[in-house]
């Protein structure tokens, strides 16, 4: 019986975007490249993986995000060195030595491998360090031979030196595919002295993130974000609002209505302190009415209680304190500012005193913006501003500010609103008739390569079919015009063009032809059509 072979399939938590939904994709990020340049905002092109400790360091160690949900690709010998484990795992009996000396011989035959392949640092201290383990492992490997299988005192020498020597290899870091965008920017800014250039730093990216985390509607493992950050000298609420300003004109260009724009202030170092002492106190009066979570996070981070959705938590966080009334004179006057400028600019906006920042560089401005017809998961767009986070990283004191979008998310709200592509965008389906070695489709070929130069999408078949099979083909795709091209028609110089909507039909010479699709007229239809 033959086998049958099995077909492969996406991995969970990814997904293939097609037509016509790419369509849409792409008109979502080709209006975020027309209005963020109008921002003169510039993009940049990002790397998919970085060095693991970027993330863990700008988003935080102990997140879920870094701790759970990043694909992290070790090195092969950190792999190792993380199996060999203590001494005292092979002072326990003979089967813990005899494990103990084989994978050491393991680890060292890679070291050696590898400082002579170049895939560690080769450093006097690498090289050093291999030959002295080689040694070592040589003499541990003899000793077991030699019958010597009870941990004794030089056991415990053989091996503690070993270990240390294990522990002193310089190793590639382990990478990771990125988790989110704006720790790379901020490593992008600082590793190419982009605090050097005039004036405020504008850049926006866009692209695919990964977080392993349970697929839902709107949510993958690969999923999208299109972001932005200015980072310089100032944080002048001006720039804040403008940023906002620049994403909700991008949101309104798309045609996504009912966008809710959520605003907060968490203060400054100083004052969140502060205000984190007072609701941690807070919170451990309630302690026992609280998830296994937020208990967690009493003592962890007290603030990302307040992102808690549990229903029975809601009571309890109302009555909590609001950092509102725990901002310095400072950053009361910061919030005030940035509200009056979005008033300046027509900007509708609402005040959401639990929408918070974990991590301690984050400062004063956070913002959030929700869409209709997504459910409980109705955020699009989050941002805020995030002044500590180059000197973070290694940089000079810097001010950013930013925001991503998540992609998937608003793709979503659009098609839920009816802002969907439509299934085809063919303008002219040619319809040739003839053999393919004759002059109709030699015409044929010219007349679609014309009409492509002038930006109209094209169907040429490939091969001669019969009129009534091409114009049920041509309807098939949804193409708005039939090209009917014969002897005839090449004879007299003239093309039936035929609008399949309604069967109107006409003759036009080359450059009628040419004229008619590009007619101001013309345009107005089949825009029309498009957004039907």
């Amino acid at each position: 019986m033959k086998q049958q072979r099995s077909q492969f399939r996406a991995i969970r938590g990814v997904r293939d975007i097609l037509p016509p939904e790419s369509a849409l994709w792409n008109r979502v990020e080709q209006t975020a490249h027309d209005v963020f340049a109008t921002y003169n905002f510039r993009e940049i092109r990002l790397p998919i993986f970085e060095e693991t400790e970027l993330f863990a360091r700008s988003v935080g160690a102990d997140t879920d995000i870094v701790s759970k949900e990043m694909y992290t690709f070790a090195r092969k010998l950190e792999f190792l060195r993380e199996n060999i484990g203590p001494v005292s795992d092979a002072m326990t009996d003979r089967v813990g030595l005899q494990r103990y000396v084989q994978i050491l011989a393991v680890f060292s035959d890679n070291v050696q491998r590898s400082v002579e392949g170049e895939s560690i640092p080769r450093t006097e201290r690498n090289r050093q360090a291999a030959q002295e383990l080689k040694a070592l492992v040589g003499q541990a490997v003899d000793r077991w031979n030699g019958g010597f299988y009870e941990p004794d005192a030089e056991w415990q020498r053989l091996l503690t030196e070993a270990a240390g020597l294990v522990s002193s290899v310089e190793v590639e870091p382990s990478e990771s595919l990125r988790p989110e965008g704006t720790a790379s920017v901020v490593r992008a800014y600082i590793e190419h002295s982009m605090h050097t250039l005039p004036g405020d730093v504008k850049l926006y990216y866009m692209g695919p993130m990964f977080r392993r985390e349970r697929p839902q509607k709107g949510r993958y493992r690969q999923f999208y974000q299109i972001g932005a950050e200015v980072l310089g000298q100032s944080d002048s609420p001006a720039i804040d609002a403008e940023v906002i300003e620049m994403l909700m004109a991008y949101l309104d260009r798309l045609g996504l209505k009912g966008a809710t724009l959520y605003v907060n202030s968490i203060g400054c170092k100083e004052c969140r302190a502060a205000y984190v002492a007072k609701l941690r106190e807070e919170l451990l009066k309630v302690k026992d009415q609280l998830g296994a979570d937020s208990q967690r996070r009493i003592e962890t981070n007290p603030l990302r209680v307040l992102d808690s959705k549990l229903e029975h938590e809601q009571a309890i966080i109302e009555r909590l304190p609001r950092i509102s009334d725990h901002l310095c004179a400072a950053c009361r006057e910061h919030f005030a500012e940035l509200q009056a400028q979005l008033k300046l600019r027509s900007i509708e906006y609402k005040i959401n005193w639990r929408l918070v920042r974990g991590l301690d560089y984050y400062t004063r401005t956070t913002f959030e913006i929700t869409a209709p017809g997504l459910g409980a998961q109705n955020a699009i767009c989050g941002g805020g501003r995030y002044d500590g986070l180059v000197e973070l990283l290694g940089g000079p004191p810097t001010k950013g500010i930013g925001f991503a979008i998540g992609t998937d998310r608003l793709v979503l709200a659009l098609q839920e609103a009816g802002k969907g592509e439509s299934a085809s965008h063919i303008d002219v389906f040619v319809a040739w008739l003839g053999r393919a070695e004759s002059p109709v489709y030699a015409a044929a070929v010219k007349l679609a390569r014309q009409l492509r130069e002038e930006g109209f999408a094209v169907e040429l078949p490939p091969e001669e079919m019969k009129l009534k099979k091409s114009l049920g083909l041509a309807d098939k795709l949804g193409a708005r015009y039939a090209l009917i091209i014969g002897e005839d028609e090449i004879a007299s110089g003239s093309f039936v063009l035929k609008r399949l909507a309604d069967s109107e039909q006409r003759k036009l010479s080359e450059s009628e032809l040419l004229n008619y699709l590009k007619s101001d007229e013309n345009r107005k239809v089949a825009a029309a059509q498009r957004q039907s």
